[in-house]
């Protein structure tokens, strides 16, 4: 059975030259950055030119760059660092109800602390209200926190406005941009933030490694202790492999950023096309922004049957998609974002999230609408 992966937004395939440049350096480098006997230097200076290829490319200095171990814990970082060194100016966070757990869970665990936080909400396509944001602003605002594109739907929300609206009341900015990686022009100099998390393993490199940029100027207050790494901003040995390994996927992703976008397009296309040929637009709904939105990520409900029924029988046909909501103990449960999004019920209980990038086929975006549309129609005919 041909197998078909279509959940690229949770985790993509290590491109081969990311594995290449990886295994030479776990095979030939083995000295600690922070020693200064020639194995040391030589490992320092494998991590500066990695720095300095993701800053290139990001348009930002190499000591803006703060290395890390994924997305989540640059998430942490910036929301953790930038208030606990703003406490004297307030106590009060602004955030989006569709953010990844890494933002919702931190952010609750501020509200443990004694912090306020405002959720913003969202219109049924996924993207927030600036008038609503403006009236969220007070006195002792000092974050607001907002992913660049949701996970879930793709959904792109309006970062430069939101930034400009935090430069004029000074409140710090950060956003998620995890998921925007690799397909959006991201140039850390032209927009107005001051954090920006990343990760690796959304663009064809390592898992256990990420990036948080940090403007200069701005005072960010380490969690991780017991080292002068990262400019005291993130103590521990540096994974150099893996920074290696995210530098060699930035490379090739903004070097190729524009064809990847178009077959992206391509793909989501041709996936609606074959949905209204095989299933037919009366039995599907796409969740998400038409226009405002990621070209590699489709979220769709099929009213007729659940989440969990689909999901079930796609993996049993050698397709992998997800249902783009949290899994937790092994019991599936309803979007969090979808439940913000205010969509009907029978949307919320049968969406699915498909996801493509390097390797996904015109071909099998059409095996895998044909299979959806068998697997209507067997349900449908079932006693």
């Amino acid at each position: 059975m041909k197998r078909i992966y279509l959940d690229h937004a949770a985790s993509t395939p290590m491109h081969p030259q990311v594995a290449e440049a990886m295994m030479n350096v776990m095979t030939g480098q083995f000295g600690n950055a922070s020693s200064i006997h020639a194995f040391g230097r030589e490992a320092k200076r494998t991590v500066s030119g990695a720095r300095d290829v993701i800053a290139a490319s990001l348009g930002c200095f190499p000591d803006e760059l703060v290395f890390t171990g994924g997305g989540t814990e640059s998430d942490n970082l910036a929301i953790f660092g930038a208030v606990s060194s703003r406490q004297d100016k307030g106590k009060h966070v602004i955030t989006t109800a569709i953010e990844h757990h890494a933002v919702l869970h931190t952010c609750q665990e501020l509200e443990r602390q004694g912090y306020e936080v405002t959720y913003l909400s969202v219109d049924r396509y996924g993207r927030i209200n600036l008038d609503e944001l403006q009236e969220a602003i007070r006195p002792d605002t000092v974050l607001i926190t907002m992913m660049y594109a949701n996970n879930e739907v793709g959904t792109i929300q309006p970062i430069r406005e939101v930034g400009e609206l935090a430069r004029q009341h000074n409140i710090l900015f950060h956003t998620d941009a995890v998921q925007a990686l690799g397909s959006q022009n991201i140039s850390c100099k032209e927009l107005p933030v001051d954090l920006i998390s990343f990760s690796a393993h959304k663009i064809n490199g390592p898992q256990g490694v990420g990036a948080l940029y940090v403007r200069r100027g701005i005072v960010l207050e380490a969690r991780a202790h017991g080292g002068l790494q990262e400019r005291q901003r993130r103590a521990g040995t540096e994974n150099i492999a893996g920074i290696t390994g995210f530098a060699e996927a930035f490379k090739i992703a903004s070097a190729q950023m524009e064809a990847h976008r178009q077959h992206d397009l391509e793909l989501r296309k041709l996936l609606l096309e074959q949905l209204e040929i095989h299933v037919g637009t009366e039995h599907f709904h796409v969740n998400g922004h038409l226009e405002h939105t990621l070209p590699n990520i489709l979220n769709i409900s099929f009213p007729e049957v659940s989440t969990e029924t689909m999901l079930m029988n796609l993996d049993m046909e050698g397709i992998a998609v997800a249902s783009g909501s949290a899994c937790t103990s092994g019991s599936l449960e309803v979007s969090h974002v979808l439940k913000a999004m205010k969509l009907p019920e029978t949307f919320l209980h049968s969406a699915i999230r498909f996801s493509w990038g390097l390797g996904n086929t015109t071909e099998e975006i059409m095996i895998t609408a044909e299979k959806i549309g068998t697997i209507l129609g067997r349900l449908r005919n079932r006693p």
